[in-house]
């Protein structure tokens, strides 16, 4: 019989990663994200326990969808009352809130429930160049180069 391997808290150690959203494709991006949130990359990872990195997304108003996606998926809210559905398109959202859509992506991504919540807390997005982590001295990691692999 296997047992679960479950990793100590002193087992964990949390890096910084900083991702360039520029010219690159959303969901791409944000499967990238997910797995080094949820700590796939390590060998101490265990899916019930939050061993991932934090990661910084930069650039995301430069992100982009392929094949018109932009204009025909839509993103939508539900406020809980009845006829509280919106929706708007992806298009609109990346003009209006592009880090809150890099966000969601990743969020959709990730578990539900507790795990989730914990993971999601240690994305930072922001939609220009500057952030405001280079005290943790982030690694950079390039994913245009991954994929022109």
């Amino acid at each position: 019989m296997m047992r679960t391997y479950t990793p100590k808290a002193s087992e964990i150690t949390r890096a910084w990663h900083v991702i360039d959203a520029d010219g690159l494709v959303l969901g791409r991006l944000c499967t990238e994200a997910a797995r080094v949130l949820r700590g796939k990359h390590k060998t101490t990872f265990a899916p019930h326990i939050d061993t991932g990195d934090h990661v910084i997304i930069i650039n995301a108003a430069k992100v982009v969808l392929t094949s018109g996606k932009a204009e025909l998926k839509g993103v939508h809210r539900y406020s809980g009352y009845p006829g509280g559905l919106k929706t708007e398109t992806y298009a609109n959202l990346l003009g209006r809130k592009p880090a809150e859509a890099v966000r969601n992506s990743v969020r959709g991504m990730l578990p539900k429930g507790p795990l989730g919540r914990q993971q999601i807390m240690k994305l930072k997005v922001y939609a220009g160049a500057q952030h405001p982590h280079a005290a943790q001295s982030p690694v950079v990691l390039d994913l245009a180069a991954a994929k022109a692999r």
